[in-house]
């Protein structure tokens, strides 16, 4: 499984209507409204850097409220929740 984050600038007055958009791509697991440099930030989990790349130039790229993007490739995902569910005596 390969981890992606993808931060984004997006069009103003577009924001909440592209945060839908992306939120309804099975390859991306969550999407955030923040502040600061980017708009729109999308956690992207897929099997293969392939679909990563279908993703990213082609299904972002018809989305035309998405004015930049910045992709950064996970090398390892540390997460409270898969430390949780490791330790887990089966509670």
């Amino acid at each position: 499984m390969i981890s992606a984050i993808i931060l984004m600038n997006i069009e103003r007055h577009k924001i909440n209507e592209t945060a839908e958009l992306l939120n309804d791509m099975p390859e991306i697991s969550e999407v955030f409204s923040v502040s600061g440099r980017y708009d729109l930030i999308a956690i992207v989990r897929v099997q293969n850097i392939d679909d990563l790349s279908v993703l990213v130039t082609n299904h972002l790229l018809k989305i035309d409220s998405i004015e930049k993007t910045d992709t950064l490739l996970a090398y390892k995902t540390y997460s409270k929740h898969d430390l949780d569910a490791m330790f887990s005596i089966g509670e």
